[in-house]
């Protein structure tokens, strides 16, 4: 009986020893979930070369001081909001990012190089549109939050976002110690007390990627008065820009 316990208890150690190791290994592939590029036409498409890579971003042009980045989800085609954007923000040029291995552009995303290619669209964009306003969802808002903190920025938009990577890991393995085998963790909470700008956060009723836990520990991090928190009704994480209650939300916060 002894014996049979000990050779249970080893397989288990094994088995649980073996999916730590595979998480550890193959935790890009749970974290980006690369797209390819519906809208290409040449008047939408911005060429974004960097140090080690050639990245594209979806563009809506306008003159004037006005302009949005947008930083999308870790599945998520950022060309297909340009129909959407450009009837609800007609007075912003729009720069929606493509990370590296999404829509064309070159190289492997990770957290460093993602924030490196958004704080280079940054640079490039404020020099003819000063008054710039930043938009993350999902994935996008761990890299938003870091860029409002680091950059003067006019407003900061935040979609379904998370306090960090590993609370959400957290929540979905609860038995695996995540904080030791991530690489990637977007520390949002770090950065948002460092935040000036006015932040609207906007969430999902029913997130179940994104714990509502996490969002609201989020929430509480930013200096008292400078965010605020809206609840999208009767969404989920990939259902939330269907509604007209998500494009009137963006619309009020900008």
């Amino acid at each position: 009986m002894k014996r049979i316990f000990y050779t249970v208890l080893c397989i288990s150690v094994l088995a649980y020893v073996g999916l730590c190791v595979g998480l550890f290994v193959l935790q890009n592939a749970f974290i980006y979930f690369p797209q390819p590029r519906a809208v290409t036409a040449p008047k939408s498409t911005m060429h974004l070369p960097v140090e080690d890579a050639q990245l594209i971003v979806s563009v809506r042009p306008h003159a004037g001081p006005k302009a949005i980045l947008y930083f999308g989800g870790n599945a998520e085609d950022v060309s297909l909001n340009l129909e959407s954007f450009d009837k609800a923000f007609p007075k912003h040029a729009l720069f929606l990012l493509h990370y590296r291995g999404y829509g064309g552009s070159t190289g492997t995303p990770t957290e460093q190089a993602n924030y490196r290619d958004a704080a280079a669209l940054l640079e490039k964009v404020r020099a003819q549109h000063p008054d710039l306003a930043i938009m993350g969802r999902s994935l996008g808002s761990g890299i938003a939050v870091r860029l409002a903190s680091q950059y003067p920025v006019s407003r900061l938009i935040l979609v379904t976002p998370y306090n960090s990577i590993e609370d959400v890991a957290s929540a979905h393995f609860p038995y695996v110690p995540v904080k030791w085998l991530l690489r990637d963790k977007y520390e949002s909470g770090k950065y948002a007390p460092s935040v000036k700008a006015p932040t609207t956060i906007i969430a999902a009723q029913s997130d179940e990627v994104i714990p509502r836990a996490s969002t609201e520990k989020l929430f509480a991090r930013f200096t008292k008065g400078v965010a605020s928190m809206q609840i999208i009704p009767n969404t989920g994480h990939n259902t939330i820009s269907e509604k007209w209650e998500y494009l009137a939300a963006l619309q009020a916060a900008l």
